[in-house]
């Protein structure tokens, strides 16, 4: 029986006896308010089967949980897409645990944390990770599917969980015998909330365990301790919270996404403090017995860093804004495997039709013969580059100090060269200078404005690196820029999605190919009606991948394409980009991703940065995958080997046998897969 307060379609029988999946009816309050269209048409509909299934208030309406078949197809027809009828797997049996309110977003299940052990939470954006560890945090407590009194209280909610490791949990959360602290996902609020204090100030509030400078040591935090909060970029901020979480005295640890913004080296070591709280026995006053009865609960998009920081891992499926359900606690390696084949087999559920892996195939990217135009202007074959060549060269950034200007940071770039129809990666550490090598391929640095010189030409090719020359740059062969930070130029424009892209690529909405490649390929269609300024961060970060392969240019340069993304749309997205503009369009990608199962699945060939972060770094020239992914994880002294089911890139564990024997061949990044390899029992 459906909880009260569920806005469930009746199950019906099937002519062979079993039962119809369950329909479950979702309104958006945002596009349903008063004096919208959608709620004009539902209360035009409101009582007209001569029963009460569409309810009409003086601010809201709600869809019965009985409501007949006439009432659900007039909900599918609502304008504006502001009602949603979606149907829950028919073989679920697991109970709602918490739901928002009537025609409102449930989740089914919770992770289940075991003490001494890190604990992974795999899903896509809107099935309930930040839910699931609100109700454990003890901010949210869960309704068990009730939106109408009598609500359970927190006695009938451990009396339900009888019997399981939640009940444990709960009773010790609720006897303040478990202390729980989280790092929250960073948000603008985060920042706004501390502005004004400094680093040093609000760490050694919350130095509970005495352990701030081994904690700012590691997590190289000494530079930026007197900044104020509002002066730290993306990835100071999240160290920073990362910090202060672990500086807490806690015996339940939760970090809602804390590689964004981080490089892989930032993002290695953040997870080896992570581990540590469980796993090491120095890190606490009464050692290995201690440490065995802490918990830790971590939301993580990127599967490399999920796979090494985990023990194991629950995963949520579902559909967005709709409904979320919590699979059971599996092996870190069978969890994920699962998670992109779309089915879980210890419960028999399928939750997605296509499987996502990063074997590259062909026919991934090959267009079909008759989808594709008879004359399609941007392939012509006088339009090919070839290989352009770009020389030496160097950018300095440079300040005021006491009157004088002096060098700040100084980027030298090697000389190389590009072709049609490849993705050229760039890989290093945060503030090593890829963005600004970017900026000047994309002709935006100030000095060379209305005086580059084109990359490829004579003037360029024969110019010295140590004369006054302006750097080269690609802005007169065409370039198609997404920057690193489109949020606030965008969350300026006024108007809706729809008509930000008739505003920045009207032309290539007339093409069917990249409506259906791009934009529905990557779900944008389904926010054309929204307003730019309320898009959540993957929402906006899809919209600007789209308006850069959407934009006229010969070279794409495309900065961190995954912050936003979850790790289903990030496989996605880098399947879209190479496909549109490398093997429909033949055009050159340059492309700078901290996200290595994004970068490893795009590459054709690599730059590498070295140096002194800040100060003076290098760039490669490019260089074949194999050399440049080796050199990148020898400087950071760590192996990765590629799983044999879906060869997504796993990150060896340091010390395990397959670390030794990677490092001591020299084959830091294993191209070969082993068709035999164990389970995870060697990682452990």
């Amino acid at each position: 029986m459906a909880p009260k307060g569920s806005a469930f379609a009746p199950n019906r029988k099937k002519a062979d006896g079993t039962e119809e999946a369950k329909r479950i009816v979702v309104i958006d309050g945002d596009k349903c308010k008063p004096n919208s269209t959608a709620f004009a048409y539902l209360k035009r509909y409101a009582g007209s089967c001569g029963r009460d299934c569409i309810r009409v208030g003086k601010k809201e309406i709600t869809v019965s949980e009985t409501s007949c078949a006439t009432c659900v197809s007039r909900c599918k027809q609502c304008p504006g897409d502001a009602v949603s009828v979606v149907k829950l797997p028919s073989n679920l049996t697991t109970d709602t645990t918490h739901r928002y309110g009537p025609n409102s977003f449930k989740i089914h299940g919770l992770p289940v944390p075991r003490p001494g052990h890190v604990l992974g939470l795999l899903g896509t954006n809107g099935t309930g990770k930040s839910t699931a560890l609100s109700i454990l945090l003890g901010r949210t407590k869960p309704n068990l599917g009730r939106c109408a009194p009598p609500l359970p209280d927190w006695a009938d909610i451990v009396t339900y969980y009888r019997g399981s490791d939640l009940q444990n949990y709960f009773s010790g959360v609720l006897e303040n015998k478990l202390r729980v602290v989280i790092k929250p996902q960073l948000e603008a609020s985060f920042a706004r909330r501390l502005s004004g204090k400094t680093v040093r100030e609000l760490m050694s509030v919350r130095d509970e365990r005495k352990i701030m400078d081994k904690v700012v040591k590691g997590l190289e935090l000494g530079n930026v301790l007197d900044r104020e909060i509002q002066q730290l970029s993306g990835g100071e901020l999240q160290r920073f919270a990362a910090g202060c979480t672990m500086c807490r005295d806690a015996d339940v640890y939760m970090f809602d996404e804390v590689s964004s913004f981080l490089d892989v080296k930032q993002r290695l070591r953040v997870t080896e403090m992570i581990r540590e709280l469980v796993h090491s026995k120095e890190v606490w006053p009464g050692g290995e017995m201690e440490a065995a009865k802490k918990y830790v609960i971590v939301v993580e998009h990127d599967l490399a860093i999920l796979d090494y920081m985990s023990d194991y891992v629950q995963c949520l499926y579902g559909q967005s804004g709709a409904y979320g359900v919590v699979t059971g606690r599996s092996r870190v390696r069978n969890g994920i495997n699962q998670f992109l084949a779309g089915y879980i087999a210890s419960e028999n559920m399928r939750f997605r039709s296509n499987e996502l892996t990063f074997k590259v195939r062909t026919t991934d990217f090959i267009v079909g013969k008759d989808d594709e135009p008879d004359a399609d202007p941007s392939k012509k074959p006088s339009d090919k580059l070839g290989v352009i060549k770009y020389p030496d060269m160097r950018k300095t950034h440079t300040r005021i100090v006491d009157g004088k200007e002096t060098s700040s940071f100084t980027l030298n770039i090697k000389s190389g060269n590009f072709r049609d129809g490849e993705v050229i990666t760039l890989m290093g550490e945060n503030g090593t200078g890829k963005t600004t090598f970017m900026e000047l391929l994309a002709g935006r640095c100030k000095e060379q404005r209305g005086k580059e010189v084109t990359i490829g030409s004579y003037e360029a090719n024969n110019a010295d690196i140590g004369s006054s020359t302006v750097n080269p740059s690609l802005a007169a062969l065409g370039v198609s820029y997404k920057m690193q930070s489109t949020s606030p130029k965008m969350r300026r424009f006024q108007g809706t999605v729809q008509e930000i892209m008739e505003r920045d690529i009207n032309q290539a909405l007339g093409d069917r190919l990249f409506r259906l490649l791009v934009i529905k390929a990557l779900n944008v269609d389904v926010l054309s009606d929204l307003r730019v300024q309320s898009l959540s961060g993957g929402e906006m970060q899809r919209l600007a991948i789209v308006l850069c392969l959407g934009s006229p240019g010969r070279i794409y340069l495309i900065d961190e394409p995954s912050a936003g993304l979850d790790c289903e749309q990030r496989v996605i997205a880098a399947k879209v980009m190479k496909r549109w503009v490398v093997n429909h369009l033949g055009r050159t990608i340059f492309l700078v991703e901290h996200d290595f199962l994004m970068a490893a699945a795009m590459a054709d060939r690599v730059i590498v940065y070295d140096g002194v972060p800040g100060i003076e770094c290098t760039a490669s020239k490019p260089m074949s995958v194999a050399d440049g992914f080796n050199l990148f994880l020898k400087n950071l002294n760590v192996t990765f080997r590629r799983d044999p089911i879906n060869f997504r890139p796993r990150i060896n564990k340091k010390g395990s046998r397959k670390d030794q024997l990677q490092k001591k061949a020299g084959e830091y990044y294993l191209f070969d897969v082993d068709e035999e390899e164990e389970d995870d029992f060697d990682d452990l």
